[in-house]
């Protein structure tokens, strides 16, 4: 586990300390992204800094179909959160792998794995 990735975990056990880590975060990158699959749904994450010091999360979901059936299209969702309700969101947040957590889709992102995305056979 790298450095960033377990100061991630700690930080979200306190509402100031993930404060000061988000802050310190969007400082010197643009944006926070994640993703999770599983071979019949998806869900993709951009989560940046706005100018009142409240994060915009980006959603983007939608299923994958194997069929010959023309995709349906991908739901996309804008949301405005102050930092203690994205570390809320990552605290709660549940997907049909309960093995799987949001923290553990950003944690991916936070360990410099390139295109890191949780992927899961169903």
């Amino acid at each position: 586990m790298s450095s960033d990735e377990q100061n991630w975990k700690n930080a979200l056990q306190s509402k100031d300390e993930f404060a000061d880590f988000i802050s310190d975060y969007f400082k010197s990158h643009k944006e926070l992204t994640g993703n999770y699959e599983t071979p019949s749904y998806y869900e993709y994450y951009t989560v940046t800094l706005d100018s009142k010091d409240g994060l915009v999360i980006t959603l983007k979901t939608g299923l994958n179909q194997t069929t010959n059936a023309s995709p349906a299209l991908p739901f996309k969702d804008l949301e405005h959160l102050s930092i203690e309700e994205f570390r809320q969101l990552i605290l709660n947040k549940k997907f049909a792998d309960q093995s799987e957590t949001l923290t553990d889709v950003f944690s991916k992102m936070l360990a410099s794995e390139p295109n890191a995305h949780i992927k899961r056979d169903e």
